[in-house]
């Protein structure tokens, strides 16, 4: 029976309370019965439908069946060149977070954690860095945890960061299934372009009733890209995205537990669904589905927006796919900085140089920012003001000013604040707007001269391709736990992914090269 299979897995939910790793809804496993679907709001679907027939329970497919049906169909030959290329990317720089942060407290106390409950498992996946195995679940929890402690992560729309679920639940379900580069690359970027569309229009929304939008949506993408990598078939797919509603969670009040615990919960929904677990046809959309948790409605009608419109449409979701990529979008958080200060730095360095405007010579500095950008982590929650009270290091004024002074920011820790920063930030103001687009501030330096200068960012200044991604992120390589030269090994692999048997040679590139079971592996790889 199926409940016999589970018990070993169900019973650590023990562990899972002591450990605090239950906030993703772990303890609640049974899926949503099926609630009727938008287009027949109102009636309840058909009970106890064979998982062959599902689809045909609705003369609308389900939004979960949309996506499982895209997915399943998806090749790695229907992907355009730019989608593999940032794939190729956001996978470097993930990796990338991880080597920086297994060595600081947050990635060595998830290591730790995972290896003392889960020491000697079998059938389970490598911990990166460490070597050691643990669950699938743990290995991605782990992995996810290191990648947020280092902080160069990748960004979408403000308030998630992808990359910290999905690639580590792609590298476990990579390692296990022992898939190609190919395939490796191809759930990645359906594990992205799910989770965006998911989350696009709703982050502010989500974040106003008190979630943490990036664990809330991240389970949805690692989850997707999981499934695709162990080649999952449309109805296992459909299910795994209904489970994930179940296992979806993430607290701002709390905040102690975000990308990791949905890495984690992604691979038990992957593993439930892999077993013939259902997951609801209309999780999602349904009268008392995900939209209408999470968000408040089914209907689209939001609480907050970056662009002040206030409906959206639940169609839009997954209109479109594969002719429109939303994961283009997903932009690298080179400085490990709250991600909408990375364009303050750039821009007004930019802006510094076209001029050759010195720190001397500047008077005052204004950013007409999106105004969401100001109240982080939302509107109904503010915890940092940045268009008002005193300017701070870490503060956007401080970053602003950064930019002038050293025209860039440093990738790794360097000490003492240059004391012109900490004058300088004091003569930054932050504007709000309505009209901005985010990333995107319009940078004015008044200089003492009497004169003006501005420059509009685009919003798309940190989205850049696979070799700007490898040459500006060269920079940690001072303060990784491997060599320079096996960094370069890990850029190349990731450069010619695409051309690697197994996608989990990647984990064995991370680890310490004087671990002889990595030796081994690189040599039979």
């Amino acid at each position: 029976m199926l409940t016999e299979k589970l018990r070993p897995q169900l019973d650590r939910r023990s562990f899972l309370r002591k450990s605090g790793l239950a906030a993703g809804g772990v303890a609640s496993i049974a899926a949503l019965a099926p609630f009727s679907s938008l287009a027949q709001e109102g009636q309840n679907a058909p009970r106890g439908i064979p998982q062959d027939n599902r689809q045909a329970a609705t003369a609308t497919p389900s939004l979960s069946r949309q996506f499982a049906r895209w997915v399943f169909g998806l090749r790695y030959e229907d992907l355009p060149p730019t989608v593999v290329d940032r794939a190729k990317g956001v996978t470097l720089q993930a990796l990338t977070s991880a080597l920086l942060g297994s060595q600081l407290p947050a990635g060595q106390e998830a290591v730790r954690l995972m290896l003392e409950e889960e020491a000697g498992v079998r059938g389970g996946a490598t911990v990166m860095v460490d070597g050691a195995k643990a669950t699938k679940g743990g290995a991605a929890f782990a992995n996810s945890e290191m990648m947020l402690a280092g902080g160069k992560y990748d960004t979408f729309r403000m308030l998630t960061h992808p990359g910290t679920s999905i690639v580590p639940s792609a590298l476990v379900a990579a390692e296990v299934q022992g898939a190609s580069g190919k395939e490796f690359i191809t759930g990645l970027a359906a594990g992205y372009e799910v989770m965006e569309r998911m989350a696009s229009d709703f982050i502010p929304t989500v974040m106003a009733r008190g979630f943490h939008a990036g664990p809330v949506f991240g389970i949805f993408g690692a989850a997707v890209a999981a499934a695709k990598i162990m080649r999952f078939t449309e109805n296992q797919i459909t299910d795994t995205i209904g489970l994930g509603v179940n296992l979806a969670g993430g607290n701002l009040e709390s905040a102690a537990l975000r990308e990791g615990a949905a890495a984690r919960n992604a691979m038990l929904a992957v593993l439930l669904a892999k077993q013939g677990h259902p997951g609801g046809e209309t999780a999602l959309e349904g009268r008392a589905g995900f939209y209408h948790a999470y968000a408040g409605n089914n209907r689209g009608q939001l609480t907050y927006s970056f662009v002040g419109d206030t409906q959206t449409s639940m169609a839009k979701i997954a209109a479109n796919l594969g002719k429109e990529w939303i994961f283009l979008e997903t932009l690298y958080r080179i400085y490990s900085i709250s991600g909408y200060n990375i364009a303050h730095i750039d821009v007004t360095a930019k802006l510094c140089e076209e001029h050759n405007i010195r720190y001397e010579d500047v008077d005052r500095v204004e950013a007409v920012v999106n105004w969401l950008e100001t109240q982080y982590p939302s509107p109904a929650f503010p915890t940092r003001r940045e268009d008002i009270g005193e300017a701070k290091p870490g503060s956007t004024r401080y970053y602003s000013a950064y930019g002038v002074v050293k025209r860039g920011f440093p990738l790794l820790p360097t000490g003492a604040d240059p004391p012109e920063v900490l004058d300088l930030m004091r003569r930054v103001t932050i504007i709000p707007s309505h009209d901005m687009s985010l990333f995107a501030p319009r940078i004015t330096i008044f200089t003492k001269d009497g004169k003006s200068y501005t420059k509009q960012a685009t919003g798309r200044e940190f989205i850049w391709d696979f070799s700007e991604e490898a040459r500006r992120i060269r920079e940690v390589i001072p303060g990784l736990p491997v060599s320079g030269k096996r960094f370069e090994e890990i850029i190349a692999t990731c450069l010619g992914l695409e051309k690697q048997e197994r996608a989990g040679r990647l984990i064995q590139l991370t680890l310490k090269e004087n671990a002889s079971a990595a030796l081994a592996d690189l040599a039979g790889a």
